[in-house]
């Protein structure tokens, strides 16, 4: 069996085993992992963080693994140390970056967010017991010792700063990207359901998150609000998000911002991708041209579109957003290859 292949099927009993704990919450260890990480971080609510393990476990599928892994040729070398810097806006969304440094036969040095410490801990704890030797390539830091290479994630703020500090190493610096879904006026109510998951999974805080709408000239959203409003069951329990609609409502009133609203989310007509925790951004097209000019221009911000029409070719379907497989890169960037690529010198250089 090659190095290679002995990662994979580590992954996959790391797979089965998370699913195994999702299925006996909030029995057994998991139960009581939850409890701290919610402690830790309150917008990490019970139904998220359980969300964001089932993704992985569907990611580590043995096929979808195996697939994922074909694309590549990945020779044994000499390990080298790469540093991750991750994100904690969402639950366990460094996983990615630490399995693919993994499988891709190098060290991993991880700079955790203070956001996102727990459930990444527990996970890596069970790469350990699952293959030891493996799990000797993984450490915690606070600061990156002399990476080989970094991949960071962060905000358009901190990537300046990222860019600045890793220049001399080879990086993938990751910035501020949401995604939008592109409504043509002909959708069911079922997926306009779907699209509310891809738009407050998380509370709209990731990158696959749904943060506008593109509509068609003189849309009525009467049909969106009667279709989502499930969706605020659960929101208007959240007393953070309940206080960011709040506070956007009364900013929008102040400064009188035109908006629509139901009772637990703001629709403003806005170019910017990003919006507000509570807040959904649209904008409206005249025909499809305009829309996919729109779409190009701001290319470099968007993560996913989410769309049953074809407009690019690389739509995601309602409902789908926040079921990434192993081969959906952040950004957009293929990790894998960049590390790939860099082992390809067995000379290591630091910074």
């Amino acid at each position: 069996m090659s190095q290679t292949e002995n990662i994979i099927n580590t992954f996959i009993r790391v797979g089965q085993r998370i699913k195994e704990q999702c299925e006996q919450y909030p029995n057994g260890q998991l139960g009581d992992i939850i409890v701290s990480a919610k402690v830790n971080n309150p917008w990490f609510t019970v139904q998220n963080q359980i969300k964001a393990l089932e993704a992985i476990t569907i990611m580590l599928q043995p096929d979808s693994l195996q697939q994922w892994i074909s694309c590549y040729s990945i020779s044994e070398h000499l390990p080298k140390n790469i540093g991750v810097v991750m994100a904690g806006n969402i639950p366990a969304v460094g996983f990615h970056d630490l399995m693919t440094v993994l499988v891709s036969g190098n060290k991993i040095q991880i700079k955790l967010s203070s956001s996102d410490r727990i459930l990444m801990e527990w996970i890596t704890d069970i790469i350990k017991s699952e293959n030891t030797e493996l799990g000797k390539r993984i450490s915690f830091v606070d600061k990156l010792q002399k990476p080989d290479a970094v991949i960071a994630t962060g905000s358009d703020n901190t990537a300046r700063y990222f860019h600045y500090y890793f220049s001399k190493v080879p990086h993938v610096i990751r910035k501020n990207r949401n995604s939008v879904a592109v409504l043509n006026g002909n959708e069911t109510k079922e997926q306009l359901f779907a699209l509310g998951d891809d738009i407050f999974s998380y509370f709209g805080l990731g990158c696959r998150n749904v943060s506008k709408l593109m509509v068609p000239e003189n849309y009525n959203f009467e049909k969106f609000f009667n279709a989502i409003e499930p969706y605020g069951n659960e929101l208007l329990l959240h007393n953070k998000y309940l206080n960011n609609y709040d506070y956007y409502r009364a900013i929008y009133l102040m400064e009188n911002v035109p908006f629509l609203t139901n009772n637990f989310v703001h629709l403003v007509q806005q170019e910017n991708i990003a919006s507000p925790v509570s807040v959904l951004h649209y904008e409206t097209y005249s025909n499809h041209k305009v829309l996919q000019q729109s779409l190009e221009v701001n290319a470099d911000k968007i993560q996913c579109i989410i769309s049953d029409e074809n407009i690019t070719g690389k739509e995601i379907k309602f409902g789908q957003g926040q079921q990434p497989s192993a081969s959906d890169y952040a950004d957009g960037v293929d990790t894998l290859r960049f590390l790939i690529e860099q082992c390809s010198d067995q000379q290591i250089s630091n910074l």
